[in-house]
């Protein structure tokens, strides 16, 4: 996924946000102001973090009036120190002030995002481990909560049901063991698709190994099981799978689940906790 996507992605979203905002009778409390009434103002930073969002609220701005400018200062996945102006918006007032909370709510959500997944990336930093999101967003706003991640330095994951064949717990328990999970698996994938299984033991994961999937998740192993599953997979010939850790990862366990020697860390909370990060609209 890449870090800046279509506007045409975009676009069906922010549309959205806006018609939510704008209900039944557009914005009655800006049609106070005259048409020849401006406005200048700065997005400025309130606190540190990354910030993200900027595409989507560009967008806000030019679907809500085409003349209002929108010039950024910074670039989406630029670490800001509070006080740094994000970007300067000129034009009409009434625009300005109908576009306010739809460009803030986009800008909020994703550089909070974007925040936290900057922290969990310093953290393992020290190791090979990489950081990625899951499917836990907010429905109707994966693709911008997944950019998000990205412009922190994290993966996106999948994106969705069919990007790859992940087989979880409740796939087990109804196809009967990993092995018959496995097998109907590599009849269905073909050469495209890739095939993940997920483990909670060790006698899992050697009964995965004999299957040779691409990935393998180890869910809520402690950093001892993750050593020692990185152990057996290492131990064997030929290529190994990603081994990735997932299931309850925080900022203060990071560190000592990436040690552990597996290829990712996936996070829930990227997506479905991270705080908002405040940004102002100054006039």
């Amino acid at each position: 996924m890449s870090a800046t996507l279509p506007d045409l992605l975009l676009e069906p979203i922010v549309r959205a946000a806006l018609e939510e905002d704008l209900g039944r009778g557009g914005d009655i409390t800006s049609a106070l102001l005259r048409p020849g009434e401006r406005l200048r103002a700065r997005l400025v930073a309130r606190q540190a973090g990354v910030v993200a969002g900027l595409q989507p609220a560009r967008l806000a701005c030019a679907l809500v009036d085409p003349a209002l400018g929108f010039t950024q200062e910074v670039l989406d996945g630029t670490p800001v120190e509070a006080g740094t102006e994000i970007a300067l918006l000129e034009g009409r007032a009434s625009s300005m002030l109908t576009a306010e909370r739809t460009v803030l709510n986009f800008l909020t959500m994703m550089s909070g995002t974007a925040s936290l997944t900057a922290r969990f990336v310093a953290v393992v930093a020290h190791t090979p481990a990489r950081i990625a999101a899951t499917r836990k967003t907010l429905p109707g706003l994966r693709v911008v909560q997944k950019q998000a991640v990205v412009l922190g330095g994290g993966l996106p994951h999948r994106y969705g049901l069919d990007d790859a064949i992940l087989i979880k717990d409740n796939h087990i328990a109804a196809c009967g063991s990993v092995t018959e999970a496995l097998t109907r698996a590599r009849r269905l994938a073909g050469h495209m698709r890739r095939i993940a299984v997920e483990v909670d033991g060790l006698d899992q994961l050697d009964e995965a190994l004999a299957h040779a999937p691409d990935v393998i998740l180890l869910d809520n192993f402690a950093a001892d099981g993750l050593r020692e599953a990185v152990a057996r997979v290492r131990a064997r010939p030929g290529p190994h799978p990603v081994l990735e850790a997932s299931g309850g990862v925080r900022l203060d366990t990071a560190a000592g689940l990436a040690e552990a020697g597996v290829d990712v860390l996936s996070v829930g909370a990227l997506t479905h906790s991270a705080p908002a990060l405040d940004i102002g609209l100054d006039a």
